[in-house]
């Protein structure tokens, strides 16, 4: 079965700066920067990049941030957890956006 995602593009992501290599060396330079231990771990930080990674739906992020929280001590759980938090995050700020559709609805009179 073929589909649009093809998991072996992760494999080849850093080519991704052939034709722009200067900005693509800023990018991977802050990535690196930003994953870091810091205030938060780079676990904490992995964790928060699987939650992101499910709200924007990249396949991409989703299979190396699983890769990497597992990497770094995560357990299917707490995966799971994050995977929840985002959703929780995702579907309440669809349902707050119907405050605009009440607004337009009740500026029109219905």
């Amino acid at each position: 079965m073929t589909s649009y995602y093809d998991p072996k593009h992760l494999e080849h992501f850093g080519e991704i700066g052939e034709h722009a290599s200067e900005l693509s060396a800023k990018f991977f330079d802050y990535y690196g920067a930003v994953f870091q231990d810091g205030a938060l771990t780079a676990r904490e930080k992995a964790l928060i990049a699987l939650g992101v990674a499910h709200a924007v739906q990249c396949p991409y992020c989703i299979d190396a941030y699983t890769k990497s929280t597992l990497e770094k001590g995560c357990d299917p759980e707490q995966l799971t957890e994050a995977v929840h938090v985002a959703t929780a995050i995702r579907g309440g700020a669809s349902l707050v956006h119907g405050m605009q559709m009440k607004k337009v609805a009740g500026d029109l009179g219905m």
